[in-house]
């Protein structure tokens, strides 16, 4: 069972800066973000990358110059040949996932000390010619006679000249066929959460993520990004100016009646993170202070055009295994996706009916309490480079609990295609 699992220790957990796509870090692929990710966690953990015997690094682009992301940022991070890597995909829960991975590969004993994390160039998603384009043009490509060439050449249309975006594609569900916001609009109507509530939740995490920032809590967590002859040290998401006018100004993108807008959506985003695992006691571990422990995690699906509801299911599935309440967090993560999924998040918690008709309690699972949420901003502000989110809240969590004196939190997300991660973590 997942509650028996012996707990692993992060040694170190850095960052890159978090960009806006195609912007800043447009040219930085997604290896060259996650080898900075590493370099860093492994100075951070004073440790040398010959002392790595496995790396596991989630992705879900999957850069067509780079397959096995994984296996290539190992070797661009100085970590011998004869070491192995891999990479998993479990879409908005990538980061987490490969964490979980490498907490069973301590646990089997195959490696003593993993590398963790996800990177995504969401700048580097192709754009990508149609399906009927693609066949003409294999076509001329395979043609050797002059006069072939140009009847093909006749077919085309302006049709097919018309790019289709892979990262829209990537973020639209096949099964339930409605993309990101779709479903955040779901959740606002099925909650009845507001315009106003959801751009306040907004204002809120540009405000807490720029107070870290001027506090110099977030440099705490990020590595340098050299590009284009000037070095990027800093989140670009955040803004200090943002205002509620602002973002009432702002029209839906997904409904023209609905209420999710750019302003309370997180943006599309390029960055990578990564942390070192040991298991707890390992000598590795007390040789200096590690960041922190994890000590269960639960994983749970639910229905695609909810998707935003992952936390609740996989935080329930959580307690039920490790016996623990909410009340027994210091302090919590959700990932903000959508201003309207963290709020009906939080809503369902609360909800008896939600509660027995949905995750078979016969009362509701509790108040989450706002100010112990995302206290120093989420991916509202700080952007959401999907396979890499799930490792950055971890980081994130537990610098925030080191840097109060506290102990326990939960960090937990939603996955698009209907799932949800939960994870413990202590220091």
């Amino acid at each position: 069972m997942i509650e028996t699992l012996k707990p692993i220790a992060i040694l170190s957990g850095q960052r890159t800066p978090f960009a806006k796509a195609y912007g800043t870090m447009n040219d930085v692929s997604a290896a060259a973000l996650g080898t900075a990710a590493v370099t860093a966690a492994l100075t951070k953990a004073n440790l040398q990358p010959e002392q790595v015997e496995e790396l596991v690094f989630g992705n879900v682009a999957g850069p067509a110059d780079s397959a096995n992301i994984a296996r290539v940022i190992a070797l661009q991070s100085g970590i011998p040949h004869d070491r192995i890597a891999h990479t998993v995909n479990r879409n908005c829960g990538s980061g987490m996932e490969s964490i979980v991975s490498g907490w069973q590969i301590l646990r089997e004993g195959r490696s003593r000390v993993v590398v963790a994390g996800g990177t995504e160039s969401m700048s580097g998603i192709p754009l990508m010619v149609r399906p009927s384009a693609a066949k003409l043009l294999m076509q001329l490509n395979r043609s050797k006679r002059i006069g072939a060439k140009l009847a093909l050449l006749a077919k085309l249309r302006p049709k097919h000249f018309k790019p289709v975006a892979g990262v829209m594609l990537g973020l639209t569900d096949p099964v339930s066929g409605l993309n990101m916001g779709e479903t955040a609009e779901v959740l606002a109507k099925e909650f009845a959460i507001s315009r106003d509530d959801q751009d306040r939740f907004a204002l809120q995490s540009h405000q807490k993520a720029v107070a870290a920032r001027e506090q110099c809590f977030l440099s705490g967590e990020i590595t340098p990004i050299e590009t284009a002859g000037r070095t990027i040290e800093k989140d670009d998401g955040p803004r200090a100016n943002q205002s509620i006018d602002q973002l009432r100004k702002l029209k839906p993108i997904f409904d023209r009646e609905g209420t999710v807008t750019a302003g309370n959506s997180c943006p599309l985003t390029d960055g990578a993170a990564a942390v070192v695992l040991v298991d707890a006691d390992d000598p590795l571990a007390s040789a200096q202070q590690p960041l922190g422990r994890i000590t269960a995690y639960a994983i749970a699906g639910c229905d695609p055009r909810r998707m935003g509801l992952g936390p609740v299911y996989a935080t329930a599935k959580l307690l039920r295994q490790t016996g623990l309440t909410l009340a027994d967090f210091d302090l919590y993560e959700i990932n903000e996706a959508f201003a309207a999924q963290v709020l009906a998040c939080l809503a369902a918690m609360e909800s008896t009916a939600f509660a027995r008709q949905e995750l078979g309690l016969s009362a509701a699972m509790g108040a989450l309490p706002i100010d112990r949420l995302n206290v120093h901003g989420g991916a509202i502000a700080l952007g959401h480079p999907v396979g890499t989110t799930g490792t950055r809240i971890v980081i994130t969590l537990l610098r925030a609990l080191r840097q109060r004196g506290l102990q326990r939190g939960l960090a937990t997300l939603c996955i698009g295609g209907g799932q949800g991660f939960a994870m413990v973590v202590e220091t």
